[in-house]
């Protein structure tokens, strides 16, 4: 990595999915007239550091604006699209968020990730206007319409997630004794809340509660100390790293608890393959997308089209990357929002088509899984389904949840 903008994206290969001049690469200006014909959205993801396994959050989208602009563009204007580098940092956010709009002066932030992150710059981007979508994090203060109205969220947020495993913890144990690991952050606390809600009056079995920072290097001491505390549940509400080391450590203990990872670090094509599926077998977290990794999905129509897709668009994404889906997914939905608006491509407007969308489906989520939105209700996925790790694949368990996280 070299400066702090992805080196998949520069803006050479973003402008109309073409390469641009020398004049414009160095002036920083749009090649043709803002607001009319283009549409600039910038991003921000962690092309470096603790959490660059979610890279691909960022760079597809640019294979996919890519796609679209060699199809004509939205409603008649190409897609600018500029991607920066923050390292999961939030000080690095806050200079990466300004640079987007007061340098790039782009219509819309989309899809940075992170709750830590995003929550450095949420003021500033409702300040400033700029409607701030589909955050890749489930944080729950991303849908607070009424403070940040132009600030929405994007996956069934970590409350809804933590209440789930909660109550599968209390249906499935006896005599539940819970071990719990949690990123000192937005993220880990949002989860952290949302389980202990989910545990009502049963939050004495939990034995052990151990935050960790995202500049630690491990987090091998706090896993010994819930194995030492008795624990018979390990709940892991870390990021992909830490959740790798947590199942490697466990398997090194001898320990076999009952063993829950958030969606955000389960992808059996990064977290568990880097611990091991052999370790993995067992572990238990959620889904509402289709995973690339399991071969359930190979003959799947959208799958096949997705990975034509990366082969065409976006080659140095592994084909089993789900991060890859995300981008795909999130990419598919801000089109939607973005040709609802027709010809008034206005801040106020696409904000308040981002939160007009009724029953949208897409072919990369699981069946019976929708996205919807409203003017009150800033949670466009508020379902998930619970499953486990057969050692070579997830399988679902039960049907569909509907967290209803807007109606709480």
């Amino acid at each position: 990595m070299t400066g702090n903008r992805s080196p998949h994206l520069t803006r050479r290969h973003l402008i109309k999915g073409a390469a641009a001049t020398s004049a414009t690469l160095l002036l920083g200006k749009p090649a043709i007239a803002k607001g009319k014909t283009e549409i600039a959205i910038g991003n921000i993801d962690a092309y470096s550091g603790p959490a660059a396994v979610y890279s691909s959050i960022g760079r597809t989208p640019g294979g996919y604006f890519k796609m679209i602009n060699e199809q004509g563009g939205i409603n008649g204007r190409m897609i600018r699209y500029i991607t920066y580098d923050d390292a999961y940092s939030p000080a690095k956010t806050v200079e990466q968020a300004r640079k987007l709009v007061e340098g790039d002066e782009i219509d819309v932030l989309f899809a940075p990730l992170g709750a830590p992150t995003n929550a450095a710059i949420m003021k500033y981007m409702n300040q400033k206007k700029v409607p701030h979508l589909f955050i890749a994090s489930g944080a729950t203060k991303f849908g607070d319409y009424q403070n940040f109205p132009y600030t929405m969220g994007f996956q069934p947020c970590y409350q809804i997630e933590g209440r789930a495993f909660a109550q599968h913890v209390l249906s499935t144990q006896n005599d539940p004794k819970i071990g719990i690991v949690y990123q000192n952050d937005d993220f880990g606390r949002d989860v952290l809340k949302g389980f202990k809600d989910g545990l009502g009056g049963k939050t004495s079995a939990i034995v052990a509660e151990l935050s960790y920072e995202t500049s630690d290097p491990t987090i091998d001491s706090q896993v010994v100390r819930c194995k030492s505390a008795g624990a018979n549940v390990f709940m892991s509400m870390t990021t992909p790293k830490f959740a790798a080391q947590g199942i490697k450590k466990i398997a090194e203990l001898g320990w076999q608890p009952a063993h829950y990872i958030g969606n955000n670090a389960s992808s059996a094509g990064s977290t568990l393959k880097a611990a091991g599926f052999d370790v993995s077998k067992g572990i238990i977290s959620s889904a509402y997308l289709k995973d690339p990794v399991d071969a359930a999905w190979d003959s799947d129509p959208a799958i096949q089209k997705w990975r034509a897709f990366l082969d065409k668009y976006d080659p140095a994404a592994a084909k089993n990357d789900i991060y890859a889906v995300t981008g795909y997914l999130t990419s598919q939905i801000l089109v939607q929002v973005l040709k609802q608006c027709g010809d008034d491509v206005s801040p106020e407007n696409i904000i308040k088509q981002a939160a007009n969308l009724r029953d949208v489906e897409s072919d990369m989520l699981l069946p019976g899984i929708k996205i919807n939105t409203s003017p009150t209700d800033y949670y466009p996925l508020e379902q998930l389904q619970l499953t486990r790790f057969s050692g070579e694949r997830y399988e679902p368990m039960g049907p569909v949840i509907d967290g209803g996280i807007s109606k709480a």
